[in-house]
């Protein structure tokens, strides 16, 4: 099989745990476009088999997050796995429903973010979260993000703690978020929930969970209805319909000419569809055939 399925990824288990399952569902390679924490859920697009050659398309999707904040207390890592490193009182009206309104509306837009120092972003060749380990201090540079969208979804006062909906770009670090949050309220705070209901087009409501694929991945019905093949995953893209010299010019790597638009296209032979290919300056190449 070639394609994408969107698993629901559950708590306590890593991306690459998902990742060794599925193929061991599929007997085929399975890759993701985006790894998610342990403790976080949610979305996980699995590339299967000739599907991973689509990685460069969906490598730079905006996402959408449901996210839990705990107040008062900071931890090393910024998230409910890490250890307190610090606790802050929380001044009394800022868990009010208008002024944490007004301070998480002033995160819209384009901004810079400092990476938190637990993350995989390399560093003269280390990772960040490698020189935290050891306690070695490095200089962190600020990335360039965008928050398209956030929203205040719930205020537990009881257990200091707030939920929001928040659409951001590709790069964006909700852990980081959550502090510059609770640092904006006058306090401290750290990342206590996750989830991951979206991710570019893939929706949370078009995920399964990882077991329920291996108890049905021999059903076809259930496969039609959650395995997003390349054929569907490319869909709205224009078609080219090859004869069979050009067809065997083409899968040769060819490059044939074809006056149109730069892009990519769905390429069919006889009504049977073959991949994908791309025109540049008129210009058609093979890109990925199944």
């Amino acid at each position: 099989m070639d394609g994408i399925i969107i698993i629901n990824k559950p708590k306590n288990c890593t991306s690459h745990d998902i990742v060794q399952k599925a193929k061991r569902i599929f007997h085929e390679k399975v890759g993701h476009t985006g790894t998610l924490d342990p403790m976080a859920t949610g979305v996980l697009p699995l590339l299967i088999g000739k599907g991973t050659l689509c990685s460069k398309y969906l490598m730079n999707h905006d996402k959408i997050y449901d996210v839990q904040l705990t107040l008062g207390v900071k931890t090393d890592t910024a998230d409910s796995e890490g250890v307190i490193i610090e606790e802050k009182s929380i001044p009394e009206d800022v868990l009010e429903k208008e002024k944490l309104e007004e301070v998480i509306k002033t995160f819209l837009g384009k901004q810079e973010q400092i990476p938190p120092i637990y993350s995989a972003i390399k560093v003269k060749g280390k990772k960040l979260y490698e020189y935290a380990r050891k306690g070695h201090a490095v200089e962190i540079q600020p990335r360039q993000i965008e928050i398209y969208g956030i929203e205040l979804l719930q205020i537990n006062k009881a257990q200091k703690q707030i939920q929001f909906r928040v659409a951001c770009s590709k790069g964006t670090y909700i852990r980081s978020l959550c502090e510059d949050i609770a640092e904006k309220m006058g306090t401290v705070g750290y990342m206590s929930g996750l989830n991951r209901i979206q991710v570019g087009d893939f929706k949370i409501t078009d995920s399964i969970a990882i077991d329920e694929l291996e108890e049905k991945i021999e059903n076809s019905k259930f496969m039609e209805q959650y395995f997003i093949t390349l054929e569907k995953l490319f869909q709205e893209k224009q078609s080219i319909n090859l004869d069979d010299r050009r067809l065997e010019l083409f899968l040769n790597g060819v490059k044939l000419t074809q006056r149109l638009e730069d892009g990519n296209y769905r390429i069919y032979h006889n009504d049977v569809f073959i991949g994908i290919g791309i025109v540049q300056h008129q210009l058609l190449k093979r890109d990925i055939v199944l």
